[in-house]
């Protein structure tokens, strides 16, 4: 490796207040769904503290409600109570065991409430009595008497904070939160101090910052988190942006920049924005927003590898890169980062699907590529096998790799089979739809993995349990995928049918009318649609769930339902087909069981899943030798599910 370092500037030192950040890297504030009793624990301490141990030189916490109002999940910290104190000091300890400056975010969702702890419908609070589309919300208008304890309830939470040993406060004026609220003229429609002028909504927000820097003096580093423009034609905009930070300049340490609004499905997709959207794709609004401004800025939205961070940073659309994603996918890559190991970085795809995406389930975040994320204290440490083994892993998909490299990692001899040319089983074929290439990100990373293990690879083998045997080997994790299922049809005609997996890397696609049936509501159904319709199809996409993409993390959801409507493509839910003849398909709804009839069809696709491809006698063929199935061909779920079986598959070893 080159001695001379890849990315300079990322990391230098940077100070922010009177607190030196080691390097620009930042983990940014956001929910893990760790936390219990809204306090930290062990697990959040963990999840946090491998961040920290590998060289991120700023983590801003996730967000911690300021009032008992400001409940918008279940699984938030809380900073109302004096008892939150010996939390944030083991997480503040955690961090300086390694170097790393840790700031805290305060919140107040106003009406951006999401649920409530007993399951009941919450009372939410905003400037006004302006309706929350997303959550279907409508607010009640805060009084000047609550108005005041929020503002003082801000105060008292980052004196906790203080307290604690954190070193930094960011307010979360972003993605359409109560500040926000205040601010815009779109949902403040009060009449007093607080509406009206400019002057007068960001009022609120004024007093928040002033109460803060009252009680706590220069020590603790006041930032302001903002959308840069919340991407609503109804919401706030890169000027109203600037004007607020020109405004508050002198009064703030830094501001951490994002995009898009909590309040609607097309802003909310920029919170966490998937793959669709280009890498550091705020890079030039940022350079606008910071023109005569002095302010310290951190930028995020997509910044996944080091060389895009040193590029924003060079450019001067920032001084410092917020990588969430990055450092959820890989805790280690800025160690990997600073040591030049830029190819060994375990790089973030943006698929969405286990940290945001188990946010919105309420479970403990994860990634599809690295499970090991957010169960930290279960996987911290994989160890050394007590009785190491020959392995075979059959099948080089997601949940083969996975298990051969960590089964190598722990002292096993392993080795891998693949019955075709390449590795990569369905990925390789995922990749291939739209807006999807960087999906194939997964496989890239693994083969890395691959490469840098013990692990030997033969492709284009069939291995039968006699061989194995005969070789000597004496455990087999058996990856074989799955193949398309096709749901039991009347056929009372000859209308062509095909399965959506084989239309991928097609030379020709069906024309005319083409009904697309999606019984899994997943990636497949809605990416074959928008290929079909590409080509000059015209597509119906009949799903059997209540709306298009049910299964998908909703930003990538909505991001697909607004593509499809702009291609044209009808949907139909409810639909569950049941016959087809010439050119017609028949339905039944499934919620009233009245039949649904799509006419003049050429061409049906379907996209309804996969059955394993090891039955129950091909178990049997393997009595002689241990087994274990993992990923599709145990049962065919997701990338999530194979890669998670690889790894605990292994470590059972």
């Amino acid at each position: 490796m080159s001695t001379q370092p890849l990315f300079p500037t990322l990391f230098s030192p940077f100070k922010i207040g009177q607190h030196t950040i080691p390097n620009r890297i930042v983990l940014t504030g956001h929910d893990t769904c760790l936390p219990e009793d809204s306090v930290a624990n062990d697990a959040l301490v963990a999840y946090i503290e491998k961040r920290a141990r590998y060289g991120t030189g700023l983590i801003v916490l996730q967000v911690s409600g300021v009032h008992e109002t400001a409940r918008y999940t279940s699984h938030l910290l809380m900073a109302n109570q004096d008892g939150c104190i010996p939390g944030y000091r083991r997480l503040v300890e955690a961090c300086q065991r390694h170097g790393t400056v840790l700031f805290a975010q305060l919140l107040h969702p106003g009406r951006e409430i999401m649920e409530s702890a007993d399951g009941l419908k919450p009372v939410a609070y905003s400037a006004s009595n302006s309706p929350q589309e997303r959550f279907h919300v409508m607010p009640r208008a805060l009084n000047q008497s609550t108005i005041h304890d929020i503002v003082t309830s801000f105060g008292d939470a980052a004196m906790r904070m203080q307290q604690a040993g954190i070193q930094g406060i960011e307010i979360v004026a972003s993605h359409g939160y109560l500040p926000a609220q205040f601010l815009s003229s779109k949902v403040n429609h009060r009449s007093d101090k607080y509406g009206g002028s400019f002057a007068n909504r960001i009022r609120f927000l004024e007093e928040i910052i002033d109460e803060i820097r009252r009680r706590a003096g220069d020590e603790l580093a006041i930032g302001l988190r903002i959308s840069c423009d919340e991407r609503d034609e109804d919401g706030m905009g890169e000027e109203d942006a600037i004007e607020a930070l020109k405004y508050l300049e002198n009064k703030l340490d830094y501001a951490s920049v994002v995009a898009g609004t909590s309040a609607t499905l097309g802003g909310a997709i920029h919170i966490v924005p998937p793959m669709m959207y280009d890498n550091a794709y705020l890079k030039d609004e940022a350079l606008a927003l910071r023109a005569g401004l002095s302010l310290p800025l951190i930028l995020t939205g997509r910044i996944n590898q080091p060389h895009e961070a040193e590029e924003v940073l060079r450019s001067g659309a920032a001084d410092l890169c917020g990588m969430t994603r990055a450092l959820i996918c890989d805790p280690a890559m800025p160690s990997k980062a600073k040591n030049n190991d830029a190819d060994g970085i375990r790089a973030c795809i943006g698929c969405n699907q286990a940290c945001i995406g188990r946010f919105h389930r309420g479970l403990p975040i994860s990634c599809i590529q690295y499970p090991e994320s957010g169960r930290e204290l279960q996987y911290n440490d994989i160890g050394t096998a007590e009785h190491p083994r020959r392995v075979a892993v059959i099948g080089g998909g997601p949940a083969g790799m996975k298990a051969a490299v960590i089964a190598a990692a722990r002292g096993h001899k392993v080795t891998l089979f693949e019955a075709n040319s390449r590795l990569g089983g369905q990925v390789n074929l995922a990749q291939l739809l739209p807006h999807r290439a960087e999906f194939g990100g997964l496989i890239t990373n693994l083969q890395e993995e691959l490469k840098r293990s013990q692990v030997e690879v033969l492709t284009q083998q069939n291995v039968t349990p006699e061989k194995l045997l005969e070789e000597g080997y004496e455990q087999v994790l058996m990856a074989t995928g799955a193949k398309p299922y096709s749901p039991p049809l009347e056929r009372m005609g000859s209308l062509p049918v095909s399965q959506a997996i084989d239309l991928l890397g097609a030379t020709t696609l069906p024309g005319g009318h083409v009904v697309v049936y999606d019984s899994k509501g997943d990636w497949i159904g809605v990416g074959v649609a928008e290929m079909l319709a590409k080509s000059g199809a015209k597509v119906t996409l009949a799903v059997n769930g209540l709306h298009v993409g049910e299964s998908l993390q909703s930003y990538v959801r909505d991001h697909t339902a607004a593509r499809l409507h702009n291609l044209g493509i009808k949907i139909v839910t409810y639909a569950r087909a049941f016959g087809i003849d010439d050119d017609t398909v028949y339905f039944h709804h499934t919620a009233g069981g009245e039949p649904m009839i799509l006419d003049d069809v050429d061409h049906l696709v379907l996209s309804c899943g996969g059955i394993p491809n090891v039955s129950p006698e091909d178990e049997d063929r393997w009595l002689d030798l241990p087994v274990t199935l993992i990923g599709d061909c145990l049962a065919p779920r997701t990338a999530e599910e194979a890669v998670y079986d690889g790894l605990k598959s292994a470590i059972s070893i």
